[in-house]
């Protein structure tokens, strides 16, 4: 019996061939598999005594030789197959241990250049493979370090492996080259500058109980390579499995987040959209303000902080009713107070701010819409303004603030802000003075009839939001602009003295 030994990722290699050795293989090996092998004092047969050829090209050929695939995808039932062998002095090899070139580690490399990956191209490695797989009912091959336990006790207890190991081997090494070509395929579309295909890699976090609703089936799966402000890169604390619609809410909740870095900032979100939201001082502070903007709404929502989350905060969450707890870190004495609501979610995630683009995908049916995620923060300055009436320098701090959140509210979106914290929120509705009407009657149902600001995601159409905002207390009204009928609004704003301010950029948040 003969296997054939040819990796990169030498995980466990030694113990492994050692097992094959002492059930009576000969290994065949190859460049510096086989150099490690025999410094562990495992005898091999080096690929050029099999193939009777050197390697050469700097090790690009060695492996791509009848003596080798031939020994591989021969049919051991065929007998033309075992006959063609026999006469061209070619002996089978039974198993394949093969991993390939580390393509994805080479190209994440700072300062890598196109010849650096290009050389970290395998070409023997996935051929060998591809030929065992294929011929899976004759041949073993393994990929993965994490099933030589599996492979060798089965050798041991029954001489072979199963057919049903076979299969599933077979099936884990297509995969491992596709994923590696679809690496290679997407790194190299780039630098060719062509987007005509989409290949996406994403593997299996964990089954979920159900989807949106009990009669849907569904599964969450993490990127390849871990990211901040990431649910699929958490660490779960304590609490029930999450569900799908809490995964999706915590995901809209991250996003406030990644918003807010300089600050203090505490958001609780419900159905993917904020329901109150403030900054402070310390995270305390930010925590109650947010929690005051709206204690009916964070009834089984979620809650998100910016800041390590203390023992404060903790004690005040503590009698409401929450899906899930965010913070990028706990205090012990925080820890155990949650500890007592033994099925509160309570999820530690990186925040640490990063310039890189982040791609959002969003699947409809028969397709799939891609985009980078909205991360664009604007800053709303003086200079924006459009009315007679200038903002001072507290309703130039709300709009921002107001700004900042109303991106993240479904649209048609507006946010109503006083002091740094939200008071009235008005979402998906199918026009925006439904959207008004909902934040601006929140607002005075909670006790705030003046100094108000609004923030809106899109442009006003017409003049009926700034009247309307006019009669419930607001001062100032920050919005895109962009209208055709942008003058009516601020001649409206101008004979109501509301300060108006055009940002240039509409967040729209479907």
């Amino acid at each position: 019996m003969r296997a054939l030994v040819s990796v990169s990722d030498k995980t466990g290699l030694v113990e492994f061939v050692q097992g094959l050795v002492d059930l009576g293989w000969e290994i065949i090996a190859t460049g510096g598999t086989q150099k490690l092998l025999e410094s562990k004092g495992v005898k091999t047969i080096g690929i050029s005594e099999v193939t009777g050829f050197p390697e050469i090209c700097d090790g690009r050929v060695k492996t791509l030789h009848p003596k080798v695939h031939g020994g591989i995808l021969a049919r051991r039932d065929v007998p033309a197959h075992m006959e063609t062998l026999k006469e061209n002095g070619i002996e089978t090899i039974e198993l394949v241990c093969v991993n390939l070139y580390p393509f994805r580690q080479t190209i994440a490399k700072e300062g890598v250049t196109l010849a650096d990956a290009i050389e970290n191209i395998d070409i023997g490695g996935p051929s060998m493979v591809r030929s065992a797989a294929k011929n899976w009912k004759d041949v073993t091959i393994v990929c993965d370090p994490a099933d030589y336990g599996t492979v060798l006790d089965e050798l041991k207890a029954n001489g072979k492996t199963s057919d049903d190991t076979r299969l599933k081997l077979s099936a884990k090494a297509y995969t491992h080259t596709a994923e590696y070509d679809a690496c290679i395929a997407t790194y190299m579309r780039k630098a060719a500058g062509l987007n005509e295909k989409l290949f996406l890699e994403y593997d299996l976090k964990q089954g979920l109980r159900y989807g949106e609703n009990p009669h849907q089936s569904a599964n969450f799966y993490a990127a390849l390579e871990p990211a901040s402000y990431s649910l699929a890169f958490a660490k779960q604390i304590q609490g029930k499995e999450l569900s799908y619609n809490n995964i999706q809410d915590a995901n809209a909740a991250l996003n406030v987040l990644r918003d807010y870095t300089d600050q203090p900032f505490c958001v609780a979100l419900k159905h993917m959209n904020p329901c109150g939201a403030a900054v402070g001082k310390t995270i305390e502070e930010a925590w109650q303000a947010a929690y005051e903007a709206d204690k009916v709404s964070i009834y089984g929502g979620i809650v998100g902080v910016n800041r390590e989350l203390t023992a404060e905060v903790a004690r005040g969450m503590k009698p409401i009713f929450l899906e899930i707890v965010i913070a990028p870190s706990y205090t012990p004495e925080a820890l155990e107070i949650l500890a007592t609501k033994k099925n509160l979610r309570v999820m530690q995630v990186d925040m640490t701010p990063s310039a890189a683009s982040i791609p959002q995908y969003i699947s409809v049916n028969g397709g799939l819409l891609a985009q980078q995620l909205d991360t664009q923060v604007e800053t709303v300055t003086p200079e924006m303004c459009v009315t007679e009436v200038k903002p001072t320098e507290a309703q130039l701090a709300d709009a921002n603030f107001g700004w900042k959140i109303v991106k993240h509210v479904k649209s048609n979106a507006i946010v109503v802000v006083r002091d740094n914290h939200t008071i009235g929120v008005g979402a998906g509705q199918t026009n925006r003075v439904g959207s008004a009407l909902i934040a601006l009657e929140e607002a005075k149902n909670a006790g705030f009839t003046e100094g108000l600001v609004l923030a809106s995601d899109g442009f006003l159409p017409f003049d009926d939001t700034v009247a309307l905002a006019a009669q419930y207390g607001v001062t100032t009204i920050v919005q895109p602009g962009g209208s055709i009928r942008d003058e009516d609004a601020i001649k409206k704003a101008n004979e109501l003295g509301i300060t108006m301010l055009f940002t240039g950029v509409r967040h729209f948040k479907h």
